[in-house]
Formats: structure tokens, C-alpha cells, sequence
């Protein structure tokens, strides 16, 4: 067994007090690491002369944010990499995006960065400054080795390195030719005036982890053992958290059943000050609650178990929602209506709401195994856009076979709107302009898939917010696109989408 490589954190606070009591000074140099180069080696031997011992902590899979098909080589490929070098005295894996968690554990005497790092606002996550602090905090100090140190992500782009759709390495060419990552950034930055509202319904994620014991021994179903339960907010709730570090405001209206007490506190403590959140009870019903029986050792689902009911609003719940958006509506820039077709929504509220604020629309509405054959699109009569997924618009136009951009613009004939997102798992996603019946194309740039629900709330996130900013539609898709990516290496809807981790996988892709 190789002792340079120290996984286990009781391990590594014991190597580092053995370390001190030496009187050895610690280095600590922390990166991802994912292509090695000569300037790497460079900036490593310029690290270990600062110190005595040179411990090197490297980003776990998972917490890596640099775009599509990175890393390029697993934590176990770069760890054994870096053992390998006689410069280097330990190597660690750091299970966070930043590394203050591992400075917390290491204290170290000097933290080693790149010149890159000086200016600390040219780091868009801004973590470096978090870091410094806590070093600083600890006793030691960060340095700056000024050596020639080239980009991993560069040399990866360049060179089309990895197992990427070849059509990505062209989006990268046609997004070079049109933008740069600084307009880009300021752009996204803009939406920052926006102000937002969010219409449909509270869902509640329930995740059920379990082990497979086996069939039942008296009936033929299989048996389960129950190891842990994880909640994640979805439905608007999960659009909302997307969308609260854009933008200057978000008012969310929604529905709850009579259980709401079980459930309010936590939504409202969930968001930041610039969220507000109003709801509508549905009485005598609960608040929709969908299950999920997981696998524990491979995270594939087994069985969904669903709580709710689809009734519609009853006059007076319908004329309270009615009395709560018309307030709303006028103070907002864009209003997103994400339909899950549980009877929140009546097609008297969808006329009303098309009638005099269409241009502030942009609509998504799911099919699921609940409304299935029953829910449509055409109850909304003009808006400016639409997201949705390959598999609903199919649904609506009951055409399996066609060629895509047929039904869309047979489609497009139906509804009034401006433009149409289609999304297509892993086919990427088609934008679609009306006015001059232009189609727009994008790869899937997911690489690593765990988990597909909540891919489409982030991907309507940023592409209402995109379209209503008149971006191009290039860039409007490799936002939404990137968003949709950053989510589906996740659980449901466990994580959300920030502003500076779209920036950092923006950054990384222009490169």
C-alpha cells in the first residue's frame, strides 16, 4: 500500500500534528490536476521550496466544475499520478468545490496558487478569497508562484482530449467566433435587474435509499430494506433556487395541501432575502409528495410511489390565486408557468394570464405519469416561449415518428409565441425562432448522467432568462445547456444552480 496517498481525514490530521511537532513546514498546493503538464511540475517545485513538506490535495470527481466532459481522467487516475512524483511528500482528495475544508484539516504553513490567483477578482467563484482567509486565519500565509503555467483546460480544448461528442468541440468554435467568456459574463450579470415570477405547483421530493434484500419469501414482489430518506424541493420551488442568484427579484406563486404546516417553514427558510414565496391551499388534500425507492449501491430508481391530488382550485381557491397574480404580474419582467398539470392552473387562469401579459411568458408543461393523455399545452393560447422536452411535444402533436423540426413548426401554427426550446436528453436541444423560422442546434453536454429529474427546471431557468435578455441563441442554449449539466451529476434536486458555478463551467468551456 502506498503511504503518500491519505484518503481517510483521521489519517491525515494525525500525519499533519506528527508533521508539526517536527517543527517541518507545510506546504499545501490544491487544484484538480486533470492533465498534468510541464506547468504543473513547474509550479509544484516552486511550491516545495517554501517548505519542508509539499502535501497536494486534489478536487474529487463529483465537485469539479469545468464544463462538460471534465474531469477528464477519475480522482483514482490523478491521485496515483501525483504519488508518483518524487517532489510531491502526500497527496489527499478534497470532497468539496473549494478547498477550505481541506485547509481546515492540513492548517497549513503556506498555501501555494498560481499568479492566475493575485488578482483575487479574476477568480469568478471568488473562493479564492474564502481560502486566503482561512489560511490566514490558521497562521500561514498564500503565496504566489510566478512561474509560466499553462491551461489544463486549454490543452484539453485545443486538442479535443477525451471521449466529448465531436459536436461540442465545434459549439466551442462557433461560440469563440461570436462571443467571449467576459461578454458572456456581463450579460449574465444583466439579468441581475430582472425581476421574476414563478406560477405552479410545490413538489416535494422524497427519496427513499434501500437495499434489495431479495423476493418476499410468501408473494412475488421484491423486498426492500429502508437505509435513509432525503427530501428535495421541487416544482417551482426548485426553478426558484435556480434562478434567486440572478436575479434582483422572485415572487413565487403556488399551492399547498392542508399539510402545508409540515412544509412551509422550511420552503421560506430555503430561500434567500430576495425571495418571496405566496400559496394557495388546496383544502382536504396533500401537498404533492412523489417517492422514489432508490438503489443504494447504483442509485437507480426501482419504484415511484405518488401522494396528491389533481382536482382543480374550487371557485374560491381559484379567485384568490386570481386576486394574488394580477397583483403581481404587472411589477415583474418575465412570468415563468411551469405546469405540472395537477389542476393548479385552470384554463380559465391560463387564458386570462395569455390574454394580457403574453410577451412575460415563457411556459413549460410537463407531461408525467399522473397526467398522461389528460394534460395539453393548448389551454395557453399566446406567450413568448416555450420549453419542453422532445417526448411532450410528441404527446401534443400524437406523432411519434416525424422528423422534429416538422412537428415544430406544425406546432409553432397552433400558438401564438416568439420561440420554441426542445429539449432531447442525450441529442442536445433545438431552438426555434419563429419570425424567421430558424432552427438553432446544441449538443447534450452532460457527460455523466446520475440523475435526470430537475434537468428541464434548470434548463427553463436559464433559458427564460436568456431569451427575455434577447441573447444570442447560441449562448442562450450553452447557458441553459451548462445549467441542465451541472444538474443531472446530482441527485434530483439536491443541489441548485448558482450564478458563479455556471460563470466558473462557462469560463472553462470558452477557454
Amino acid at each position: 500500500m502506498n503511504n503518500k496517498i491519505i484518503i481517510n481525514s483521521e489519517v491525515l490530521i494525525s500525519t499533519v500534528t506528527k508533521i508539526k511537532n517536527n517543527k517541518k513546514k507545510i506546504v499545501l498546493c490544491h487544484g484538480v490536476f486533470d492533465l498534468f503538464h510541464p506547468g504543473h511540475l513547474r509550479y509544484l517545485k516552486a511550491a516545495k521550496k517554501f517548505g519542508n513538506i509539499l502535501i497536494v490535495s486534489i478536487t474529487e470527481d463529483q465537485f469539479i466544475h469545468k464544463g462538460p466532459g471534465r474531469p477528464v481522467y477519475s480522482s483514482s487516475d490523478r491521485l496515483n499520478m501525483m504519488q508518483s512524483l518524487e517532489i510531491v511528500d502526500y497527496v489527499t482528495l478534497s470532497r468539496s468545490i473549494t478547498a477550505e475544508p481541506i485547509i481546515k484539516l492540513i492548517k497549513p504553513d503556506v498555501y501555494a496558487k498560481g499568479m492566475e490567483y493575485k488578482i483575487s477578482r479574476n477568480d469568478v467563484t471568488l473562493n479564492i478569497i474564502k481560502e486566503k482567509k482561512l489560511v490566514k486565519k490558521y497562521g500561514g500565509k498564500t503565496i504566489y508562484i510566478d512561474e509560466k503555467i499553462l491551461s489544463s483546460s486549454k490543452l484539453i480544448n485545443e486538442n479535443a482530449i477525451g471521449d466529448l461528442d465531436p459536436n461540442i468541440f465545434l459549439l466551442k468554435e462557433k461560440i469563440k467566433k461570436i462571443s467571449n467568456f467576459k461578454e458572456i459574463e456581463n450579460h449574465i450579470n444583466k439579468f441581475r435587474k430582472l425581476k421574476v415570477m414563478i406560477i405552479g405547483e410545490t413538489i416535494i421530493d422524497n427519496y427513499i435509499f434501500c437495499d434489495p434484500i431479495g423476493k418476499s419469501g410468501k408473494e412475488p414482489h421484491l423486498v426492500l430494506k429502508d437505509l435513509k430518506t432525503e427530501n428535495y424541493m421541487g416544482g417551482v420551488i426548485a426553478i426558484a433556487k435556480h434562478i434567486e442568484t440572478f436575479c434582483k427579484k422572485v415572487d413565487i406563486v403556488s399551492s399547498l395541501g392542508s399539510d402545508h404546516k409540515n412544509y412551509l417553514k422550511k420552503i421560506k427558510n430555503s430561500f434567500k432575502k430576495n425571495v418571496s414565496y405566496s400559496f394557495i391551499e388546496k383544502k382536504n388534500t396533500p401537498t404533492i409528495l412523489k417517492k422514489r425507492y432508490i438503489d443504494n449501491l447504483t442509485n437507480h430508481k426501482l419504484i415511484g410511489a405518488y401522494s396528491f391530488n389533481d382536482r382543480g382550485l374550487t371557485h374560491s381557491e381559484e379567485k384568490k390565486l386570481e386576486k394574488i397574480i394580477l397583483k403581481k404580474i404587472k411589477l415583474c419582467d418575465l412570468l415563468i408557468i411551469s405546469d405540472y398539470g395537477h389542476g393548479f392552473i385552470s384554463k380559465r387562469i391560463a387564458q386570462k394570464i395569455c390574454s394580457s401579459y403574453s410577451q412575460k411568458i415563457f411556459l413549460n408543461a410537463q407531461l408525467n405519469a399522473a397526467n398522461y393523455g389528460y394534460h395539453t399545452l393548448l389551454k395557453y393560447k399566446k406567450f413568448n416561449s416555450l420549453i419542453i422536452n422532445e417526448s411532450e411535444l410528441r404527446h401534443e402533436m400524437k406523432d411519434k415518428f416525424s422528423k422534429i423540426e416538422n412537428l415544430i413548426k406544425k406546432f409553432s401554427k397552433k400558438i401564438n409565441l416568439n420561440s420554441m426550446l426542445i429539449t432531447r436528453g442525450a441529442e442536445g436541444c433545438i431552438l426555434y425562432e419563429k419570425k424567421n423560422s430558424k432552427y438553432h442546434y446544441c449538443p447534450a453536454l452532460a457527460s455523466k448522467v446520475l440523475d435526470k429529474v430537475g434537468a428541464g427546471d434548470a434548463m427553463l431557468a436559464l433559458a427564460s432568462l436568456s431569451i427575455k435578455s434577447k441573447l444570442n441563441p447560441s449562448i442562450t442554449m450553452l447557458n441553459s445547456s451548462i445549467a441542465a449539466a451541472i444538474i443531472v451529476k446530482n441527485m434530483g434536486n439536491s443541489k441548485n444552480i448558482t450564478k458563479m458555478q455556471l460563470l466558473k463551467d462557462i469560463m472553462y468551456f470558452c477557454k
